[in-house]
């Protein structure tokens, strides 16, 4: 259930002045001051808020905080606002285009931030221009877009800052936050001091980031919709601002005797013009000359030192100044709705508030007429909307006396005689125009005005106030008498810019700059004057009077708490002064000059209903009713309140904090009834639950017991049960002990007279056969006792164990000899039987290698130790030989490197030899390339040497013969063996081992002979030949 609040719930001071008791002066300032020492930094005055900076952070900007006042009605929670930018994009609908819509709006306030505030004494982000904001939505309430107006940047900064005060952000963030090759590319320095146009005694401010800040600034722009180039122009051309500020001017006597202005140094006018694509010489003349066309004549005129600054600055404010209007373009294009469609639209306002400095100038004056006409349509509005909703209810209408400032208006844009209409005239009047002259106009018209005052005019009066300067006036504004100085209004409210300056920048190759100074077209020259600052800032703010006009506006009121920008410092006399300025308490005495405090039936029914029976709990009429019957009980002068159409109207706030107090000892004594019940509830639960436990523990209690009862006698019967059938036991077995000793006794007696009888009739026979028995019982032990000793001794089950125990006796020689045969053959069994098939293979290869070598050839016993691996050149792996590999059709049984021995000179080759099954192949060993292939059908023979070599030769009778020498000749003459042997088709290959054979190469015969000697250089066998008949095989002697 949804839990209905009021403002007035848990109060601090008032939220709304209209209900402060007693009004005055001390009493608003001393409320306004407790809540800003509780955090409650919101006040309102009706529908306006009154917001004091914190000057810290407080947590009341959450995602909590926008669901807790989302939907819900003005007085229900205590006062409060938001971000408006943050509030819309928190509560309007999700989507890619409503998404990027919001962001863009978001984030176009940073970039207007950067160009446009700036830090003052007061505030380290101050808004130096004006800005509105129309927000357009849908039906749905997702924002469309919106377009922003902006109104009188102060462009006077950009040349000069007051004291303690800075640029505009965007020169100090630029400085700090580029990158040194940006930096590089617009020609500038990190260091403030470099830049006559930056105030050093404030460059850094203490909790601003400027560099943090830049980075920002450039994501927004993307944001928004900049394009790289157009930023990149943007940043050159804040570049040229800040070169502009250091161009410096010397004077130059000329033969006629007046003084022309010539550059100091030419650098920085250099970097300038590389930088905006304009030619040094054309901006050097425009700073030195200028020119004036009246109809077809056209006159030139040196300028002095103090004309070349003077244009120098007015193109420095002209350049920043109609950048920042380019750029508030640039964001409505990005930002404006893009659909046609019927739109709701809200307006956000953001303008500079009344100024009032020790040295007030143009700007302060243009500020404050401003804020005359805020605070003359904020009153007209104000009323206009009491006086509707009074209509609306039907409570009769009473005319408000106030302070009504439309004469003060009228003093500043009066047409014809009014200050700005004589600043324009004066501005346009030909002759000597100077602020003194413009004064004494002021002087001449508006001395009677009761709100204006001057020298002059105090003097005419016989009045002396010597605190108003001579070349000053003084106006009587709604927020107090603030004292003008005129020096510089002529010159602001001009806002000349020299043509030729003009003509010089649209001449440049930048972009941006023809667009920004489309003057100066030679083709378009317009010998009009262009309007005054005056005269444009009076019709933007008459344009800006009308549109608020047509809205319903709700006013936000800004106060400082103090000049420190600290948080917890409330100063009374700082916050009394702007509480002044802003009007606050001319707008409480409207709000409060008929009824102060007004509510709908429904909830003034549901926060009172308890202090009248009938209402309370439930009031089943109409609410109107239910009011109307609870101020009757409550005994309310009838002339402290009114009944509306949907509203109750209580005329003065003594009322409402009778009602209120009235509830607040109504909810007491309702809190002491519902603590009462409360603990009449909870004792009585208490007792049932108690009850309900007792009843439970009885019950278990019980059920224990009986349990612990039948356990008991359970416990006793298997006791008593134990006892009865071990007796029984017992007995039973005393009676078989007896019957069993009866039967042995039985059994032992007729075995003595069965064994007397027996040898009774053995002792006839005995005699006779007693030696053979002993014998054979002698053997028999001596045999049992062989195999007992023979089981213990017996040897390992290692085949080539030759270990076997020694026999005892001499007569079991011939059995002990054949059990040793025995017990060999099954252990070779055994082991045999644990071989694999490969492991079986292998161990053939080796008996046929030894059936064949053994003690035959010295080559045989190193070969034992050695495993036959079959491929030693892995030719299934090696890329080398895979086409060698894929030529053989047959699995390859061996393939190794071997010699092939020439007849020539008995040197040898090295070739693959690949044995299958088939044949054998020779091929070479570097190209693999097939050298010869002899199938085995053909071999008919092998020959090889008695000593210790690898040589051997192959006889066939279709390929001829081949000498060969291998390391793993055993192997290959074994395997050579065994394909012949297992083999039906074909006869075994013979296997010749002799120290010389012959072997057939082509026609003739060589005779191999094999000797023992020490070859030369040590290097083993070698092979020599001897004649065309002899190869000679020298072998090292064993």
């Amino acid at each position: 259930m949804e839990v209905k609040t009021s403002l007035l719930d848990n109060m601090i001071g008032v939220g709304d002045m209209v209900l402060i008791e007693p009004l005055s002066e001390d009493t608003f300032i001393e409320n306004l001051k407790k809540r800003f020492d509780h955090n409650e930094i919101y006040t309102y005055i009706g529908s306006v808020v009154i917001s004091m900076n914190p000057y810290k952070s407080l947590p009341i900007y959450t995602a909590e905080k926008v669901e807790e006042y989302r939907n819900r009605n003005f007085y229900e929670l205590s006062p409060h606002i938001k971000f408006v930018m943050s509030y819309v994009a928190a509560v309007c609908g999700k989507g890619q285009e409503v998404n990027k819509v919001k962001e863009q709006l978001l984030q176009s306030n940073p970039v207007l931030e950067a160009f446009g505030n700036a830090k003052t004494v007061r505030n380290d982000n101050s808004s130096r221009f004006g800005k509105y904001m129309d927000i357009e939505f849908d039906f749905k309430g997702d924002p469309l877009g919106g377009v922003i107006s902006n109104y009188l940047l102060e462009k006077s900064r950009v040349v000069k800052q007051p004291r303690g005060e800075r640029n505009f952000h965007i020169f100090y963030q630029l400085l700090s936050g580029a990158s040194d090759d940006t930096l590089k590319k617009l020609k500038l320095d990190r260091d403030f001091s470099k830049y006559n146009y930056l105030s050093l005694d404030s460059a850094t401010v203490n909790g601003l980031d400027d560099a943090a800040s830049f980075r920002t600034v450039r994501n927004a722009m993307q944001i928004v919709g900049f394009m790289e180039d157009e930023v990149q122009s943007i940043l050159e051309l804040v570049a040229a601002v800040l070169k502009l500020g250091n161009i410096e001017f010397k004077p130059e006597s000329r033969c006629n005797g007046f003084d022309e202005s010539r550059i100091k140094d030419k650098n920085d006018l250099k970097e300038m013009c590389e930088l905006l694509g304009i030619e040094q010489s054309v901006l050097e003349r425009a700073f030195s000359f200028r020119t004036v066309e009246a109809k077809m004549e056209k006159v030139s005129t040196s300028l002095n030192v103090a004309q070349a600054y003077y244009a120098r600055d007015a193109l420095a404010k002209n350049l920043y100044s109609r950048l920042f209007s380019w750029l508030v373009n640039r964001i409505n294009e990005s930002i404006k709705a893009q659909t046609k469609t019927h739109k709701k639209v809200m307006g956000v306002l953001d303008i500079y508030g009344f100024e009032i400095f020790e040295d007030n100038s143009f700007e302060q004056f243009i500020i404050n007429y401003c804020n005359e006409k805020l605070q003359q349509i904020f009153i007209e509005l104000t009323l206009r909307e009491e006086q509707e909703e009074y209509i609306r209810e039907g409570i009769e209408w009473t005319n408000i006396e106030y302070f009504n400032n439309a004469i003060i208006c009228d003093l500043i844009e009066n047409v014809s005689n009014g200050i700005l209409a004589m600043l324009d005239e004066e501005c346009l009047r030909p002759g000597t125009v100077t602020d003194e002259t413009f004064l004494d106009k002021l002087n001449t018209v508006c001395a009677e005005h009761q709100h204006f005052e001057s020298r002059q005019s105090k003097n005419s009066k016989f009045l002396t106030d010597h605190s108003l300067p001579h070349n000053c006036f003084r106006i009587q504004h709604y927020a107090g008498k603030v004292l003008y100085r005129v020096e510089g209004f002529v010159d602001k409210n001009n806002d000349l810019l020299y043509r030729d300056l003009s003509q010089a920048m649209y001449k440049a190759n930048h972009s941006l700059i023809k667009i920004l100074f489309p003057e100066g077209n030679p083709a378009k020259v317009n010998l009009k004057r262009p309007p005054t600052a005056g005269f444009q800032f009076r019709a933007s703010v008459g344009t800006l009077m009308k549109n608020l006009l047509t809205k319903n506006p709700n006013y936000i009121r800004c106060i400082k708490p103090n000049d420190k920008k600290a948080a917890h410092i409330f100063t009374d006399s700082l916050v009394c002064h702007q509480a002044r300025y802003l009007g606050l308490m001319e707008n409480v005495r409207v709000r409060r000059a008929g009824y102060a405090f007004r509510q709908p039936y429904e909830p003034c029914l549901e926060r009172y209903k308890m202090l009248c029976k009938q209402t309370w709990p439930h009031w089943k009429g109409p609410a109107r009713e239910g009011v109307e019957v609870l101020l009757k009980n409550l005994q309310v002068r009838a002339e402290d309140f009114a009944y509306g159409r949907s509203k109750i109207f209580i005329r003065n706030p003594r009322t409402l904090f009778f009602l209120e107090e009235k509830r607040r000892q109504c909810l007491e004594d309702l809190a002491t009834l519902i603590q009462k019940i409360y603990r009449g509830w909870k004792c009585r639960t208490h007792f049932l639950l108690l009850k309900k436990s007792q009843v439970v523990v009885a019950a278990w209690y019980r059920r224990f017991a009986q349990q612990k009862k039948y356990q008991n006698i359970r416990s006793s019967a298997l006791v008593l049960q134990s006892f009865i059938r071990g007796w029984k036991a017992r007995k039973l077995l005393r009676e078989l002990k007896h019957k069993k000793r009866c039967e042995e006794a039985v059994t032992t007696i007729s075995a003595y007279w069965h064994g007397t009888q027996v040898r009774r009739e053995y002792r006839k026979f005995f005699r006779a056969n007693a030696g053979k028995k002993i014998y054979d019982f002698t053997i028999q032990r001596i045999m049992q006792k062989y195999f007992m000793g023979l089981k213990k001794t017996m040897p390992s089950m290692s085949p080539v164990d030759k270990s076997w125990p020694a026999r005892p006796y001499g007569f079991l020689d011939g059995m002990h000899q054949e059990l040793r045969r025995i017990f060999h053959l099954w252990r070779c069994k055994k082991y045999r039987s644990q071989f694999t098939e490969e492991k079986k293979a292998t161990y053939e290869e080796k008996l046929a290698a030894s059936e064949l070598f053994k003690d035959k050839k010295a080559l045989y016993p190193s070969s034992v130790g050695q495993p036959f691996k079959g491929d030693y050149v892995e030719i299934t792996k090696n890329p080398k030989y895979q086409k060698l590999n894929s030529l053989v059709e047959d699995k390859v049984l061996l393939a190794d490197v071997v010699s092939k021995i020439n007849r020539a000179n008995g040197k040898g080759a090295p070739r693959i030899f690949l044995l299958t099954k088939k044949s054998f192949v020779l091929a070479d060993q570097k190209t693999g390339q097939v050298k010869a292939s002899v199938p085995l059908l053909d071999l008919s023979s092998v020959s090889v040497s008695t000593q210790s070599d690898g040589f051997f030769g192959s006889t066939s009778a279709a390929k001829g013969d081949f000498l060969l020498s291998s390391d793993r000749l055993i192997e290959i003459i074994t395997k050579l063996h065994r394909i012949g042997a297992a083999s039906a088709d074909r006869n075994q290959i013979n296997i010749d081992i002799s120290d010389e054979f012959l072997v057939q190469f082509k026609q003739d015969k060589v005779c191999v002979k094999f000797i023992q000697g020490t070859p030369k250089n040590g290097n083993g066998v070698a092979c020599k030949r001897k004649n065309n008949r002899l190869l000679e095989v020298s072998v090292p002697s064993p």
